[in-house]
């Protein structure tokens, strides 16, 4: 019998690690990245450093690819059930689970580095940062609300932004300051908003997923998801715009919240029959929704400035 030829890797490694941590789809990138400067926007009173700005952007690069990896680490043995996950580097041996947690260390390591940048307590805080990172993967394993756990993965770069800025966010005596509520309602805001996307990305796997047993918020809400998707739209919209009124924004903000909310409804229109790729482009199309709402945010400091 002839020996076997070795099996060669059809992709070189260091392309499978970039696809293990997602940099060739930066979409979830985009969606860590907005609200982040959304918080750094409002922290400074729309004069952010330019540091802070390059160090979270940094940042948020670095832990959404390690994220990826320790989520591919968790899902090596179900990924190969879904058709949408399939082709994953672990799920096809392209890299091995020790590797994928070597990468995901580097990565963390990376972003620790970059807190040399920043204020101490800024240090303290990421540890939040890191242990909701990890833990979100496994947590498609013992609750339908994954999605929550990863909205706060999401949304905990905000309180850092306040942070690094010298802003107070915790209850003293005198109760929270304007910032400290303008903190805290754009983690509850940025909360609803990924709970929202994340489920219509949960719906375009959910048929494939049952089986798997990976739970989701699109299992959980059933034949609702689509109206719990609007209501949690809804109160991203409620609360960002309780966050302007804190901070005395300009209407150019308001705006921003009102062509998001035309997004949002158009969004639901295209998801209504719950078409896996439909439900996938409405999960996409949110990166329009941060862009918006960010740039017409710095509108609103600028046109308050003009104004002023």
């Amino acid at each position: 019998m002839p020996p076997q030829s070795p099996v060669i890797n059809p992709i070189p490694k260091w392309r499978a690690i970039v696809a293990l941590t997602r940099l060739d789809r930066p979409i979830g990138i985009e969606l860590l990245l907005w609200p982040t400067l959304w918080s750094l926007w409002i922290a400074a009173a729309g004069r952010p450093a330019i540091l802070h700005v390059v160090l979270f952007t940094l940042g948020v690069v670095l832990m959404r690819s390690a994220g990826c990896a320790i989520n591919d680490f968790a899902d090596r043995k179900v990924d190969g059930l879904v058709a949408r996950t399939a082709g994953r580097p672990l799920a096809t041996g392209l890299l091995s689970a020790r590797e994928a947690v070597v990468v995901f260390a580097v990565l963390v390591a990376a972003s620790a580095l970059l807190l040399l940048g920043l204020p101490v307590s800024v240090f303290y805080w990421s540890f939040g940062a890191l242990f909701l990172a990890t833990l979100y993967p496994f947590m498609k394993r013992f609750t339908y609300l994954p999605q929550l756990v990863l909205g706060a993965a999401f949304s905990w770069a905000i309180p850092m932004a306040f942070v690094a800025n010298g802003q107070d966010i915790l209850p003293s005596k005198q109760g929270l300051s304007v910032a400290g509520w303008s903190c805290w309602l754009l983690y509850c805001a940025n909360l609803c908003w990924t709970v929202a996307y994340d489920t219509y990305y949960a719906m375009a796997d959910r048929e494939e997923d049952i089986p798997a047993g990976i739970k989701s918020t699109a299992i959980l809400f059933d034949r609702w998801d689509l109206a719990i998707i609007a209501l949690l739209n809804g109160m991203f919209l409620g609360l960002m715009a309780t966050v302007y009124v804190l901070n005395q924004l300009s209407v150019l903000a308001y705006l921003g919240l009102l062509l998001a909310a035309g997004l949002m409804l158009y969004q639901g229109w295209r998801a209504r029959k719950r078409v896996a790729s439909e439900c996938f482009w409405a999960f996409l199309h949110n990166r329009w929704v941060g862009r918006l709402v960010w740039l017409l945010l710095i509108a609103g400091y600028l046109g308050g400035a003009v104004l002023g």
